[in-house]
């Protein structure tokens, strides 16, 4: 064994310093436990091992493309997994095949998903381990890594909801403790005293980088104590430790209903995966921890305490050999993916028909302004959906920053209506862990703004996780949106052309009050991710009758709003009052408008009759021109409708700048100022 002390000043001198307190020989506490646990346990770390070890032989015969090894860390998977309930969710990582097999997934099917296989878990969308099964309680990984920890909070909360004694579990690698996301969940987990555990595998390495350059504290689960969570290391390769101590976590988190931060010092003895190689690491780190290695010692422990004898193990091993080998030939005849278009096309999104309630133009109506329907279509939905939960800044006993949830702690409680830590990316994440357990969740943004701290869960978790392995994110996220207000650039951004651009996603923006109440009830009752955009100047200054009770309107189903002949102005939000007042105040001009009410999917029926009906078409948006969605419908109307037009198709958008602060500044800014000229434009031509 080599000397600490020739590298004390060095990367490798911190990381040996950091793992010679498991140098010493590895000692197993069998607890009370049974020999038929005892071997149960073996059999659960050797089998990831034996396939790993086939499947690079395949890598070395060209046969696979791709593997991220997990060799040499086995005990933290299959520790973990065993010490959880088989109907505990799991959020496994890249080297967690042990997750998988102790799951007792199919390993036909398993090797399937490796090869992109028709019959995978993913019908071959996903690559590795970028998959989930509902069936054995494990959510898909997506590679942005700290996104996962979040929805072990969203699950650890429909537990505590529902009042079970369960817990959730998120593996997390060294490197991911550096991202927003991994603090974000943390903190959302102590805040709200949520059963979860965090596992983090320290393996010395974020990719090539090592610890040293990835963090200063003595320990990760240093980072667990800063946010009052209960934290501990222990060896990561020493199976009886890590089943032990998550038993022990798990109980914790039941009793106290709180979270635990597990840190497992191991050790990959791969590349980050096989193409990486293994140069960037000093030789003598594979001496250290080959010596530590877990299925070694763990059999070797079995064998001098006789609960294993050699007879066993070689019967063991032909028995797993016999099965990856059947397995790995199942998967390799299983048939290849032959692409259909529709079958893509249908999976993005989660199956649901939306409506228009029948019967809405009977119902009694009452006055009310665009912000009071808002708040009637939330308690609406709180009394239709029993499993709703409310989340956002501020939206708890404040009412919200615009208050249009005042009140509603006093109806529905604060479980259901929760205050959060300014953890965007959490929240949205936590949103997605409460679908998984069934429950529909609410998150307001406090301005849409602030949805850029949370695009990735939204681009990459909401939008994309029913494609990739057929779960369904029964979110909404509502967008106070627009400018005209004076806020300035962080506080009137219109950034629902983003989200158009997402599969996966639907992105409703309404004008009125009406439609407002309608189509939020809507997107509480599609199982989809719906973003819900809501204009700060339509708050108060819009009022209109809406019906009283509960009502839906049809999501994707424009509304012409006034009939015309000369020109069609398409439009939404702010655009379509803008719209009004100008037809208002020119009645020479057969002026058409129609209010698109949906952004994704678009009504394109809708579209190609007003085009086809007056011949000239002006989109006008609150949103900047360039990137705009007006850009999409102008090209579409150009393909489709080409024979209809007297005109060129005209865009109508605000300044390609950011939204100034100067109210004078804001209105040249905005679309609104170059709507006159723009329409005698088309008019004209």
């Amino acid at each position: 064994m080599i000397g600490i002390e020739s590298h004390v000043n060095t990367p490798l001198g911190l990381v040996l310093r950091r793992v010679f307190y498991y140098l010493c020989q590895m000692k197993f506490d069998k607890q009370n436990y049974s020999p038929e646990l005892l071997l149960a346990l073996y059999k659960q770390l050797l089998l990831p091992r034996m396939i790993e070890e086939k499947m690079l032989i395949l890598l070395r015969q060209g046969r696979i493309s791709k593997w991220f090894s997990g060799i040499g860390q086995e005990a933290v998977a299959v520790g973990a997994t065993m010490a959880l309930d088989q109907d505990e969710y799991i959020m496994p990582m890249h080297r967690n095949l042990g997750v998988f097999t102790c799951r007792n997934m199919p390993l036909d099917k398993l090797f399937m998903q490796w090869q992109g296989k028709k019959d995978g878990y993913s019908k071959g969308r996903e690559r590795s381990f970028h998959f989930g099964s509902n069936e054995h309680h494990i959510c898909g990984m997506i590679s942005h890594l700290g996104p996962q920890l979040a929805i072990a909070d969203g699950i650890a909360l429909a537990h505590k909801l529902k009042k079970e004694q369960k817990v959730s579990l998120a593996f997390s690698g060294d490197g991911a403790t550096s991202e927003g996301d991994f603090h974000e969940a943390l903190n959302v987990a102590a805040v709200w005293n949520l059963p979860v555990i965090f596992v983090i595998e320290n393996n010395g390495y974020g990719l090539s980088t090592p610890s040293s350059e990835q963090f200063i504290c003595k320990q990760l689960a240093d980072k667990g104590i800063g946010y009052g969570i209960k934290a501990i290391t222990i060896d990561g390769n020493n199976l009886l430790e890590v089943y032990t101590e998550i038993k022990k976590a798990r109980a914790y988190c039941i009793a106290e209903q709180k979270p635990i931060l597990v840190e497992c010092m191991t050790f990959r003895m791969r590349g980050h995966e096989e193409a990486s190689g293994v140069k960037y690491v000093p030789s003598e780190l594979f001496e250290i921890w080959g010596a530590k290695d877990p299925i070694m010692n763990y059999e070797k422990y079995l064998l001098e305490t006789q609960v294993l004898s050699s007879t066993l193990v070689d019967e063991i091993r032909a028995s797993f050999k016999h099965t990856i080998e059947t397995s790995i030939e199942k998967g390799f005849n299983a048939p290849d993916v032959i692409p259909n278009t529709i079958e893509e096309i249908n999976d993005v999104y989660a199956p649901f028909t939306s409506i228009t309630s029948t019967g809405i133009a009977a119902m009694e109506q009452h006055e009310m302004k665009f912000i009071n329907a808002i708040s009637s279509g939330l308690e609406e939905a709180m009394i239709k959906h029993p499993n709703l939960v409310l989340m956002g800044q501020d939206i708890a006993e404040y009412g919200g920053a615009f208050k249009v949830t005042e009140g509603f702690v006093e109806k529905f409680g604060k479980e259901r209506v929760r205050n959060t830590p300014l953890c965007e990316s959490a929240i949205v994440g936590s949103a997605l862990g409460l679908s998984i357990k069934g429950f529909k969740s609410m998150m307001e943004m406090q301005f849409a703004d602030f949805a850029t701290v949370g695009f990735n869960q939204i681009i990459n978790n909401l939008a994309k996780i029913h494609y990739r392995w057929g779960q369904h994110a029964d979110v909404v996220v509502r967008m106070p949106t627009g400018g005209g207000v004076g806020a300035g650039p962080f506080h009137s951004q219109s950034n629902e052309a983003w989200f158009t651009h997402t599969p996966g996603l639907k992105v409703v923006y309404p004008s009125n009050p009406a439609d407002a109440k309608g189509l939020l009830l809507a997107a509480f009752a599609d199982p989809n991710p719906v973003m819900y955009f809501e204009h700060k100047v339509l708050y108060r200054s819009i009022s209109g009758q809406v019906p009283a009770g509960y009502y839906t309107i049809e999501i994707g189903k424009a509304n012409t709003v006034q009939h015309g002949d000369d020109i069609s102005i398409i439009t939404y939000g702010s655009g379509v009052h803008w719209a009004l007042e100008y037809a208002a105040s020119h009645p020479e001009l057969s002026i058409e408008i129609l209010d698109l009410r949906t952004l994704l999917p678009l009504d394109y029926d809708a579209i190609a009759s007003t085009v086809q009906k007056t011949g000239k078409a002006l989109i006008l948006h609150e949103d900047v021109l360039i990137g705009g969605i007006g850009g999409e419908i102008a090209a579409w109307i150009t393909e489709h409708c080409f024979s209809y037009l007297d005109g060129p198709v005209m865009r109508c958008a605000s300044l390609d700048t950011p939204v100034p602060f100067d109210i004078g500044l804001e209105k040249n800014f905005m679309a609104k100022a170059r709507l006159h000229g723009t329409i005698q434009k088309l008019v004209n031509y």
